[in-house]
């Protein structure tokens, strides 16, 4: 906390920041994110069209290795899992920063009818990991072409699982950082960004502090007896047990947590009973919970436990909680943040750099952020006047393609930006 506010503090005092890049640079990194653009969206629409989900990605990750082979990096795999790291050591002395991609896909099936739509049924870049890793590795080759000029160290980390690990399994960037994609070389600060269709392309959104929500997830088994339907009295009814227990844990939020505190639990499967005429002897709930407050958390979970237990025992019933906090908060380090913003009105212009209110999604880049100062803004996908307005996390979701030179143009000024600052 107190680092936090010093930070805080460092920004309010400082006088106003400008961009470091002088405007032969700009104009070059424009320049060569318009030349690059046919190759990327063709880049995109590979990985559209070849989703894989997390912990999967065998062929994302060959086909990232692959390109970046191509553009003359030496880049590692096989990093918690199928993650891939590339390495770029620019022509004069500087210190490292890092860009985060990541390169799952959602179980979903794919609703939007496109000749490069999703060829393994079941399975869509519905988040628009394909357009994070489109830019990625647009923002690797312009680089690598201004390889001389670079001061400094620029790691591209393409993750796996960001969407979250199977049960079971590890993975993301908390398996990134435990198999020590930071240890050599050490990042000074780490970059990234995520598409938003609820902003217009040719906009980015940011917020200084925490950004976007933890997300913790729960899993409630409550046991009962069966019984023959006919008889209700000779069992205990789980289904209705686990429909008070549901009706209860909203009361967490309404009544128990401070309303400037912003706390969502939502339900999200709710499974029990096996024939029409059986009274279910066991329910299982599962369900996430975001906050945007660390004691918020902490009441939220402790809450849950103490009322799921009551509700259970007040109707003769038994019951199971799980509780896992998955991601943390987004922070987003003040004067890093103020810095990047900076170099980004410089690129596009004060109208087209958005700043927002804090988001309840979440976003494993958290745990890169909580090592080492981060910036994470969204990159506005969305085209109100084609009807691309889905949000993702849908089965028609469609980003503007013209968004990805505008991300790789965003994503490279605010590196350059940060590595002359020093």
């Amino acid at each position: 906390m107190r680092q936090l506010l010093t930070a805080c503090l460092v920004v309010l005092l400082s006088p106003s920041i400008v961009s470091s890049l002088d405007q032969t640079t700009a104009d070059r990194i424009r320049t060569a994110s318009d030349e690059l653009y046919p190759s990327l969206v063709e880049c995109r629409r590979w990985f559209h069209a070849h989703p894989e989900l997390s912990n999967r990605e065998l062929e994302t990750g060959a086909e990232v290795a692959r390109r970046l082979r191509e553009m003359g990096y030496e880049p590692l795999t096989g990093i918690a899992g199928h993650g891939v790291v590339a390495v770029l050591k620019g022509g004069k002395p500087g210190p490292v920063v890092a860009w985060r991609s990541d390169m799952d896909a959602l179980p979903i099936e794919e609703a939007v009818d496109v000749p490069w739509r999703s060829g393994n049924p079941g399975v869509m870049h519905a988040c628009g990991h394909d357009v994070h890793m489109a830019v990625g590795l647009g923002v690797a080759e312009l680089l690598m072409d201004m390889r001389e000029d670079v001061a400094g160290t620029v790691m591209f980390l393409f993750q796996p699982a960001e969407e979250g690990a199977p049960q079971g399994e590890e993975g993301g960037a908390t398996l990134m950082l435990t198999e020590g994609v930071f240890d050599d070389p050490r990042p000074s600060a780490v970059f990234g960004l995520h598409v938003m269709p609820n902003h217009e392309v040719g906009t980015v959104a940011w917020g200084s502090g925490p950004f976007m929500a933890s997300a913790d997830r729960f899993a409630i088994t409550v046991i009962g007896r069966m019984t023959h339907g006919s008889a209700p009295q000779d069992g205990i009814d789980a289904i209705w047990v686990g429909a008070q227990v549901v009706d209860a844990l909203q009361g967490i939020v309404a009544r128990e947590i401070d309303s400037r505190r912003p706390v969502v639990l939502s339900v999200g499967t709710f499974n029990a009973g096996s024939r029409f005429n059986i009274i279910a002897g066991s329910a299982e709930l599962t369900g996430t919970v975001r906050t945007l407050d660390a004691d918020a958390q902490d009441h939220t979970e402790a809450a849950m436990r103490r009322i799921v237990a009551g509700v259970c025992e007040a109707h003769r019933a038994s019951c199971k909680v799980t509780y896992d906090r998955v991601t943390p908060m987004v922070v987003n380090d003040p004067v890093l943040t103020r810095q990047a913003v900076a170099a980004l009105r410089e690129l596009l212009g004060d109208e087209a750099v958005l700043e927002i209110e804090p988001v309840m999604a979440a976003e494993d880049f958290a745990e890169y952020a909580r090592v080492v100062p981060g910036f994470f803004f969204f990159l506005g996908v969305g085209n109100e006047a084609k009807g691309w307005t889905s949000y993702v996390h849908t089965p028609t979701f469609q980003p503007d393609e013209e968004a990805i030179p505008v991300g790789v143009r965003a994503a490279t000024t605010v590196l350059l930006d940060a590595l002359e600052r020093k």
